[in-house]
């Protein structure tokens, strides 16, 4: 077997699409912009909570302020992508993660982070969207779902790190440990965003290759060229993927922001009892991209978003009973196992209404739209738990949203399809196995 991969390099080929090695990528650069830059700070903020003094509303709205920039980023991600590549505006949108975040690591209040945290945001943004349309470019539509599911899993083993690095560091070093942590991920996402930039591809034609299952039929070229003379922001089907997308954002954040302060303030567990949990949470999350993205493929999105959203409402539902033991862990199993299950899904949507061309616009619309749930989701949760002392309020909004977006997802139209016309578009140069 090595010798016959070590042959097809010499002859200038690989044992694989090179579409696998942009996932592969892909999913780093996840790592690092969502699952460092975001998805950490839920086993960060008690600590840094003590340290700064910070109230369940100022927790709230650090977690919003990063999703502001993440909003803003969104906004005009997809027309830079256009102006100087995927590629480029990755290095760049992965190095100011990576800065903003060991600045934060030298913070002395609640207004140093909300700033700082908006810029790691922004480059969040700025990295998610290109990312995901680099799905489309690289993947004809059968296969977009699975491909979006591998690259979004890069979240889970960011939470898996983080709920076992963060708690080691904070009993080594102290209450001052969530500095070190910040430092330790910043220089991680600076070291990937390096790595991005030598081998990330902009499109399979760099490398005299076409979408991966391109050739499976004319039926999926002709598709994406008619979709893609589309303009995304005419598209009402666009807004109301967004509208479903919103409903995710505004839900899913409360439980990753709050979850592990839940469990630390109102259930009494230790730091290291919410981190193992946590990190549970992103063990179960590696499989719930590829398997619900692969479902939606053979399935349907439809069918794919309401079997995920009726596992959060759940989800939800279970840790805002206040049950124990047995219940907690069904709660974060639904949560884990469909974590990352909307986006990938989503992703792969986009692709099959407008077409490859236009997906990375029409993705960060949708984005766009989903950013407001993100921003919305954790103040009002915040908010809520200052005012009631809980967070069990939170949990039941968030159930009442999710059970909404089951609703809307129930009537979601199929993407139509073209019809085939004139002469078969040959395919480009496939040189390499799927």
């Amino acid at each position: 077997m090595l010798y016959f991969w070590m042959e097809n390099l010499r002859q200038g080929q690989a044992p694989f699409h090179y579409g696998w090695v942009i996932v592969g990528t892909g999913m780093l650069c996840i790592l690092a912009c969502l699952g460092f830059g975001r998805f950490a700070l839920g086993m960060l903020l008690p600590s840094m909570a003590s340290t700064l003094g910070l109230t369940y509303s100022q927790m709230g709205f650090i977690s919003t302020a990063n999703f502001l920039g993440y909003l803003v980023a969104v906004l005009v991600s997809g027309f830079w992508a256009v102006k100087i590549g995927s590629r480029k505006l990755i290095f760049l949108a992965l190095l100011l993660v990576g800065v903003s975040m060991a600045f934060i690591s030298q913070a002395r209040g609640f207004f140093p982070v909300l700033i700082l945290y908006t810029l790691t945001g922004l480059g969040s943004g700025a990295t998610n969207v290109p990312v995901m349309g680099l799905v489309s470019a690289w993947f004809a539509s059968n296969k977009r779902g699975r491909a979006a599911g591998f690259i979004v899993i890069g979240s889970g083993f960011a939470i898996i790190i983080s709920g076992k690095l963060i708690p080691f560091i904070n009993r080594v070093v102290g209450p001052e440990g969530w500095r070190v942590s910040w430092l330790i991920l910043s220089g991680t996402v600076v070291l990937i965003a390096f790595i991005g930039y030598a081998l990330l591809r902009d499109r399979p034609e760099e490398k005299g290759l076409s979408p991966l299952g391109a050739g499976d039929t004319a039926r999926h070229r002709a598709d994406d060229q008619s979709k893609g003379r589309k303009n995304v922001y005419r598209e009402g089907i666009m807004y109301y993927l967004g509208a479903i997308y919103f409903l995710f954002g505004y839900t899913y954040v409360i439980y990753a922001t709050f979850i592990v302060t839940t469990l630390v303030k109102e259930r009494g567990f230790s730091e290291t009892a919410a981190g193992n949990f946590w990190a549970w949470v992103g063990f179960l999350s590696l499989f719930s991209g590829p398997v619900f993205g692969t479902l939606s493929d053979r399935l349907g999105r439809k069918a794919g978003l309401i079997i995920v959203f009726l596992l959060q409402t759940l989800s939800y539902l279970l840790v805002a009973s206040g049950l124990p033991g047995m219940f907690l862990y069904l709660s974060i199993g639904f949560y884990g196992i469909v974590a990352w299950s909307i986006p990938s899904i989503m992703a792969a949507a986009v692709g099959d209404y407008v077409g490859a061309r236009k997906a990375a616009a029409a993705f960060g619309l949708v984005t766009f739209i989903f950013g407001f749930g993100q921003i919305a989701g954790p103040a009002v949760a915040g908010v809520l738990a200052e005012k009631t002392g809980s967070f069990t309020g939170s949990f039941f909004m968030a159930a009442c949203f999710a059970g909404l977006a089951i609703l809307f997802a129930a009537f979601l139209k199929k993407p139509k399809a073209i019809p085939m016309s004139g002469p078969e578009i040959p395919p480009a140069k496939i040189a390499v196995n799927e």
